[in-house]
């Protein structure tokens, strides 16, 4: 998925950007003034509305036909939750970054593997990874899996992922990324948590 932007030059940028997750809830565009109900009892659903934004936001909209490589030669990899707005909290402008939301922002092959493209073909340098407090993955364990097998027959191949010290966990995910092979710029990987109170990220000191 590409997006278009005009960036802090002035220059329309372009940011190719891997989503991994969706979140848990979502804020949705208002509904137009004049609407003469919402989605709910007129029968749309939300996936209308957003058709809908999209339309009057393709109204105005021109293709720059800029380059897709991310201006600030950053990747940042974090939790999908709904609570993080990953733009305004770094103050960053579309087409500055890639962005990598999974579940919890934990550093998995598909990470990796987005993370090599973004380095390999498109220029990326640094690395930013965030978790967050109050995340889901807290209050999971692998039992989910076994859970899910229960239920629809079949185990996932995937683990969930889960953790009870998010600190460790962005240790974790900092390591996996210093000695993946598939990465040529390991030398600037950091790691925070960002309070969902306050808004602001604490640095994880990756030796502990």
């Amino acid at each position: 998925m590409t997006f278009f932007v005009h960036s802090h030059d002035g220059l329309p940028r372009a940011v190719p950007t891997n989503v991994t997750g969706m979140p848990t809830s979502a804020h949705l565009p208002a509904e137009p003034s004049g609407a003469p109900a919402d989605a709910a009892r007129t029968g749309g659903t939300v996936t209308d509305r957003l058709v809908d934004a999209n339309h009057a936001y393709a109204a105005g909209f021109t293709d720059p036909g800029m380059d897709a490589r991310p201006v600030l030669q950053v990747a940042v990899v974090a939790c999908m939750d709904a609570r993080l707005d990953l733009h305004d909290a770094l103050g960053l402008s579309l087409g500055d970054c890639h962005t990598i939301r999974n579940a919890g922002g934990v550093v998995t092959d598909d990470v990796i593997r987005s993370l090599t493209i973004s380095q390999r073909a498109l220029g990326t340098r640094s690395v930013v990874l965030i978790h967050h407090t109050g995340c889901g993955l807290e209050s999971l364990t692998e039992e989910f899996r076994h859970e899910l097998e229960m239920e629809v027959g079949q185990r996932p191949a995937w683990a969930v992922e889960a953790f009870r010290d998010v600190d460790q966990d962005v240790r974790q995910s900092m390591q996996r990324i210093r000695t993946s092979p598939f990465l040529p710029h390991t030398d600037d990987v950091r790691g925070f948590v960002f309070d969902v109170r306050t808004g602001l990220l604490r640095e994880i000191d990756p030796a502990g």
